[in-house]
């Protein structure tokens, strides 16, 4: 009788697992569709009179990654492979990767993941509100969000991305404004609410985005306590897309610059595309 007991709380418990590891499944998609549906309906397109007002590098950096005369579609669908690490640069311990992404800056994204290395398998998803990570697909192994420094971190990371995948939502305007730090380096600020985030794009003489890199607000340190500290990554094998010129690998880590970093995101991507909702 204490057998069956036992086994049937197995059960039970293996099942409230999977049907709260579903939940997740639909938030991300719930979260996805609503990114995706704040694509402009009738957006305007690239002029170069847009950024006529720009300081020189910030200039190259648009003539290099939009065409003249572009739908300006700032949200962006993703597909990647690649390596993801959970360890540090003396274990890395990489895990092969594939994930699938809605970016849309300044608003928010969602990062889907499946990882594998041998046996182990790690799944979830990550966002501005939750990070949420599950072993096997029924033991929750990460579960955060929900406060400021999650929200803080995150918008870092969209800012970043936005600068690698979606350069129409870096436009002017009065939340995005640019500067020149040297001849060769624009910084891109981006206001949304009470969030504020700079990057530091290094360019090539043609305008291409060489690397980026940024202070963001983390707790990926040996302290576990959440401070300003240089994140960046390299980016490479550009691709002309709907009229876009983006990279579609992407090499990122902590402590950008310094001897501590090594790049826990190796990623590879393998399909991009701009959903224009007139279609």
């Amino acid at each position: 009788m204490m057998r069956i007991l036992l086994f049937g709380t197995i059960a039970l418990v293996l099942i409230a697992l999977v049907g709260w590891r579903h939940v997740d499944r639909i938030a991300d998609r719930s979260e996805m569709d609503r990114l995706l549906a704040l694509q402009p309906e009738t957006p305007e397109r690239f002029d170069y009179a847009m950024i006529a007002d720009l300081p020189e590098p910030a200039q190259r950096y648009f003539l290099f990654t939009i065409a003249q005369g572009t739908p300006l579609l700032p949200v962006v669908e993703l597909s990647m492979t690649g390596l993801f690490s959970l360890g540090d640069k003396d274990q890395p311990n990489y895990m092969q990767m594939r994930a699938q992404q809605v970016l849309a800056t300044p608003n928010g994204f969602v990062w889907e993941m499946h990882a594998q290395s041998g046996h182990l398998r790690l799944s979830g998803s990550d966002s501005g509100a939750w990070t949420r990570f599950w072993m096997g697909g029924v033991m929750p192994v990460a579960r955060a969000g929900g406060d400021a420094d999650h929200a803080r971190a995150a918008y870092g990371r969209m800012v970043a991305e936005a600068v690698f995948w979606a350069p129409a939502a870096l436009l002017p305007g009065p939340d995005v404004t640019w500067q020149a730090v040297d001849a060769d380096t624009a910084r891109v600020t981006v206001r949304h609410g009470e969030m504020v985030q700079s990057v530091d794009i290094s360019l090539g003489r043609d305008g291409q985005p060489m690397h980026v890199v940024f202070d963001r607000w983390s707790d990926a340190n040996p302290e576990k306590t959440y401070q300003k500290q240089p994140f960046g990554g390299y980016l490479s094998a550009f691709r002309t897309v709907q009229g876009y010129r983006v990279p579609t690998h992407v090499e990122a880590g902590n402590f950008f610059g310094t001897d501590a970093y090594f790049p826990f995101f190796i990623a590879d991507v393998t399909e991009i595309s701009l959903p224009d909702v007139r279609r």
